[in-house]
């Protein structure tokens, strides 16, 4: 199906903004943007209106799916605290595609979320990326795996020193991560020699996955708040040559020189939160804006459901205020995390050849009375809000009928 959105201020985010554009969309990917787009027969028109007319926000670091809303105990699958060394665990096979939050986030203009295991422990597991839209994980899914996240500081601390067992310190976590990768060296080096004597060889899943992060082919996603835990990171990332992304670095502005020098991306928040424990005594609006300023490629995360995922606009704009500019502000919920988890040859921006996930907002997205009025996810439109009732509708992908968004 063919979808024209025309009479739009367009917002690529890849280009300047076009005054009364149009974002062609064939097969569910994007074929043309512009003033001057022809509009092909039997395309269906959707009248922008005057709208801003932008791509789906990506939300870099959340939980939904796996910490389920309303809940409780039963939708509470984020950690597996059980085991330090959780690598061969996957996000994917947790995620409920029925959570409310899927809705929420749509409700927002986030259309891409990569969903990742909690800080529980030290090596939490496989990251996911999906659509916010679909019956089926399968349906949903955009990549996997996408990282690993691992975590250091006082999550796993506090939930391996409760167990009294390995890790209870932070040189302990900073132990088991460091064991890890050792071990996954010598599977490394022991497979090969068995590959190239032909001989049989009995694979280990959590040794399969560290050397996929060894060989450059997932990033190490780090859930790190204090200066001295992001200066760790930094260190065992020197030590066994990984692709690191802080995750959270809320003390990050402290190091913002370092970061920027070494080219390590921030995906920075919740924002939005009480200082609720030690490691966030120094979290501010401010700090993006500081980071950025610094050269540090930046991301902003809602860290859903610490703070709700259809907020995550609302922290950009709140960073706005406090000193992040207004441009960047735009391409951290946007392009900058898309590049930053490798989906950026699928969403982030409105170009050709990336998927038809586009939001018409009612003004300014940063622009706290602004609302996302259609919401299209591979050219279908998956969420609606009335001005007349003022109600969203998300179309129910089970039934392909509707029922009340956020």
């Amino acid at each position: 199906m063919n979808v024209a959105i025309t009479r739009g201020y367009v917002v690529p985010v890849s280009g300047g903004p076009i005054e009364n554009g149009t974002v062609l969309i064939q097969d569910g990917k994007i074929t043309a943007v512009g003033a001057d787009v022809a509009v092909p027969d039997g395309a269906q028109v959707i009248d922008a209106g005057g709208g801003w007319v932008l791509p789906g926000f990506v939300e870099a670091h959340g939980h939904l799916g796996v910490f389920e809303e309303a809940e409780g105990w039963a939708g509470q699958d984020t950690n597996e605290m059980t085991d330090p060394n959780g690598a061969r665990l996957r996000a994917l096979d947790a995620i409920n595609p029925g959570d409310l939050a899927f809705g929420d986030a749509l409700s927002g203009g986030v259309t891409t979320v990569v969903v990742k295991p909690g800080s529980g422990n030290p090596i939490g597991g496989q990251t996911v990326a999906l659509k916010c839209w679909g019956r089926s994980i399968e349906e949903m899914l955009l990549k996997e795996p996408v990282s690993v996240k691992s975590a250091l500081g006082e999550n796993p601390k506090r939930v391996y020193g409760d167990q009294k067992k390995l890790p209870s310190t932070r040189q302990g976590v900073a132990a088991v991560i460091r064991d890890a990768f050792m071990k996954a060296q010598d599977y490394r080096a022991k497979r090969a020699a068995a590959e190239e004597e032909g001989k049989p060889f009995d694979r280990d899943g959590t040794l399969e996955v560290l050397v996929r992060v060894l060989d450059g082919d997932l990033p190490w996603c780090q859930h790190t708040h204090r200066a001295d835990d992001i200066s760790t990171a930094l260190r065992l990332s020197d030590e066994f040559g990984y692709k690191l992304i802080i995750n959270h670095g809320t003390e990050g502005h402290l190091l913002a020189d370092v970061l920027a020098e070494r080219e390590i991306p921030v995906i920075i928040g919740p924002l939005l939160c009480s200082r609720s424990k030690v490691e966030l005594r120094r979290r501010s609006l401010r700090n993006p804006g500081i980071l950025a300023r610094a050269g540090v490629e930046l991301a902003i995360t809602t860290d859903h459901p610490v703070v709700p995922i259809h907020f995550l606009v609302h922290q950009a704009t709140l960073a706005v205020k406090e000193g992040l500019d207004r441009d960047t502000a735009v391409r951290s919920i946007t392009v900058n995390p898309a590049r930053i988890m490798g989906l950026d040859d699928r969403v982030g921006a409105l170009a050709p050849g990336l998927d038809g996930d586009v939001v018409i907002w009612s003004g300014d997205p940063l622009d706290i009375m602004s609302r996302a009025l259609r919401v299209f996810v591979d050219g279908r439109e998956v969420y609606t809000y009335s001005e007349e009732t003022g109600e969203g509708v998300v179309v129910d992908p089970y039934y392909r009928e509707s029922r009340q968004g956020a």
